[in-house]
């Protein structure tokens, strides 16, 4: 018959062996991430009108007031969170425009109903991770400028390893600079009611495609 201390014993190497094989996972998941940075803010910039326009419409959503900044720290279980989030988000969303969807030019919502553009599956994943506990401050709605020159939107995550991106167009985890995107703007981690410039001031347009 196992005595209690032996029992302890035993407890004790098993939490240490799930603990190492832990550790090594994430070991290994962190080395196959690409090598990214942060990008810097270089000034203020104008609020985008549809944040405005959802958080007059969406109050609680948009608590106002200056808080800490902070980053994701990532390991293997976070990193596959936010990878799930933004597969899941992309396979169950109908992306349409917003004439389409709601017979407006530019509108944004939380996509309850299933369809939407590109700021709307923004919303989604950032409400998503927020609920899995993800500090909203890391998780800023970003307007970019594609390869054709289009305003698109995309979810900017902070982390200790950098600026990654979770966009509808691919279910693939880019850091920032490997998006072949031109970043304009995106909110800033301090208030989320306050946007901050991330280029040389090239604007992109004021509505984005459903894409």
């Amino acid at each position: 018959m196992i005595d209690r201390k032996t029992w302890g014993m035993i407890a004790f190497v098993a939490s240490t062996v799930v603990t190492t094989v832990a550790e090594a996972r994430d070991a290994i998941v962190l080395a196959r991430l690409p090598e990214t940075t942060t990008a810097v803010p270089v000034g203020e910039a104008r609020p985008v009108w549809g944040w405005v326009d959802y958080c007059r419409r969406n109050a609680s959503e948009c608590a106002a007031g200056r808080t800490a900044a902070r980053d994701v720290r990532l390991d293997g279980r976070v990193w596959n969170m936010i990878v799930d989030v933004n597969r899941s988000v992309n396979t169950a969303i109908e992306p349409v425009t917003d004439q389409e969807h709601w017979g407006v030019v530019d509108r944004w919502d939380i996509p309850t109903d299933g369809k939407g553009d590109c700021e709307d599956y923004v919303l989604m994943k950032r409400k998503m991770l927020i609920d899995r506990g993800f500090p909203r401050q890391a998780l800023l709605v970003t307007v970019v400028v594609d390869g054709h020159g289009d305003g698109h939107a995309v979810l900017t995550v902070k982390t200790d390893h950098g600026d990654f991106v979770l966009d509808n167009m691919r279910d693939d985890i880019l850091a920032w600079v490997k998006t072949g995107y031109r970043f304009v703007k995106r909110q800033s981690q301090e208030d989320q009611n306050r946007w901050v410039a991330l280029d040389d001031g090239v604007q992109a347009p004021a509505t984005a495609s459903a894409r």
